[in-house]
C-alpha cells in the first residue's frame, strides 16, 4: 500500500492510500512514475472481462469506459484520480505502466484491453485514421519501404508530438509494447519539455507563434492539411508544443532554417531520457509538454517488434488554455 501526499491543487481529490497498485519515480527520472498493477489485479480483470473480445470494444465505445470502471473499482477505486492527475501535472505528466503477468504477445488482446482501460480512466481515445480504429498495431521489421520513419528500424526516430497533423486535440499518447524479437536497441526517447536548455531560445523566437502547414504522407489516410504553430501556452501560460520535423511545410526559408535548427537543439539536449520498455508496458504522456521519439534498432534478419497506440483527449481535466474541463 502507497500513501500520497495530499498536492495544494489537484484536478481530482487524490486518495489517502492506493490499492492494487504501486507508484514510485522510474529509474530514469523523477518526472517519469512507474505505475505498477498488481498480478492479481490484473488476473481478476481479464476475467471481469473476458466476456468482451477486443472486437467489441472496437465496435462499441461504451464498453471502453466499462472495462475502465471495472479496473478502477478492483482498485478500489483509487486508480483514476491517480492517473487523471499525474497526466496533468506538469511536474510529471508521464507514466511507465508496467500490468504484471502480461508479457508475451500470446497475450496481445488482453494487452490492449488493459491499456484501453487505462487510458479510458482519464481520457477517451481519438479515432487513428492510420488503422480506422480506436488504437493502431504496427509491426517494425529489419527491412521497411514506408512512407514515414514510423516503421524504418535503423535510424532514429525524432523526438515529436503526436497529433501534429489533425484537426482532433490530441492531449495524451500511450505505446504499448506487444512483442519483440531478435531486438537490440530501440529504447524509446523522451524529453520533459522543461528540461529541454533552448526552450526560452526557441519559444520566445518570432516564428515560434506563426501559422504553419502540416501535411502528411498517404499511409497515414489523412487527405486534410492543418494550420498552427510550432508552441501555444497551457492553462497556466506555461509553453507547450505541436512538433514534428517530417511533416512541417515550411514556406520559406527563413522558416526552413529555424525549424532545422529547432530540431538540431532537441536531438541533442543533453535531458533526453532513454528508457527501456519490456513487452506488456506501456508508457502513457502527457502530449503537450512531453516529446517522444525511438532510437535505432541493431540490424537482425529476424528482427520484429510490434507495438501498439492509442492517442485522445483527457476528458476530467485539462492541459490547454482553450478547453477547460
Amino acid at each position: 500500500m502507497t500513501v500520497l501526499t495530499q498536492l495544494p491543487e489537484t484536478a481530482m481529490p487524490l486518495p489517502a492510500n492506493i490499492q492494487g497498485f504501486t507508484l514510485a519515480p522510474s529509474t530514469h527520472s523523477t518526472r517519469l512514475l512507474q505505475l505498477t498493477i498488481s498480478r492479481s489485479v490484473v488476473e481478476t480483470f481479464l476475467e471481469a472481462v473476458a466476456e468482451w473480445p477486443v472486437q467489441a470494444l472496437e465496435y462499441k465505445s461504451m464498453l471502453r469506459f466499462r472495462v475502465a470502471k471495472i479496473l478502477d473499482d478492483l482498485c478500489d477505486n483509487t486508480l483514476q484520480a491517480v492517473l487523471v492527475n499525474t497526466l496533468v501535472d506538469r511536474n510529471t505528466g508521464g507514466l511507465q505502466v508496467v500490468p504484471e503477468g502480461l508479457d508475451s504477445v500470446e497475450q496481445a488482446e488482453d494487452m490492449v484491453k488493459v491499456a484501453t482501460a487505462v487510458a479510458h480512466l482519464m481520457g477517451r481515445s481519438n479515432f487513428d485514421a492510420m488503422s480506422s480504429q480506436y488504437y493502431a498495431r504496427f509491426v517494425v521489421k529489419n527491412v521497411d519501404s514506408s512512407d514515414s520513419y514510423l516503421r524504418q528500424p535503423h535510424r532514429v526516430m525524432e523526438l515529436h508530438n503526436d497529433g501534429t497533423f489533425v484537426e482532433q486535440d490530441t492531449d495524451y499518447v500511450l505505446m504499448m509494447k506487444l512483442d519483440e524479437q531478435n531486438m537490440e536497441g530501440g529504447n524509446s526517447l523522451l524529453l520533459h519539455l522543461d528540461d529541454w536548455e533552448d526552450l526560452e531560445r526557441f519559444y520566445h523566437h518570432p516564428l515560434a507563434h506563426r501559422e504553419m502547414r502540416w501535411s502528411v504522407p498517404p499511409s497515414k489516410n489523412v487527405g486534410k492539411d492543418v494550420y498552427h504553430a510550432v508552441f501555444d501556452v497551457d492553462n497556466n501560460g506555461r509553453p507547450i508544443m505541436a512538433y514534428i520535423d517530417q511533416f512541417v511545410q515550411p514556406q520559406d526559408f527563413e522558416e526552413g532554417n529555424w525549424l532545422t535548427d529547432l530540431s538540431k537543439s532537441l536531438e541533442n539536449s543533453p535531458a533526453i531520457l532513454s528508457v527501456p520498455n519490456p513487452v506488456g508496458s506501456f508508457l502513457l504522456i502527457n502530449n503537450h509538454f512531453w516529446l517522444h521519439g525511438r532510437d535505432r534498432f541493431t540490424a537482425h534478419p529476424d528482427l520484429r517488434r510490434e507495438l501498439m497506440r492509442q492517442r485522445g483527449c483527457f476528458t476530467h481535466a485539462s492541459t490547454l488554455s482553450s478547453r477547460q474541463a
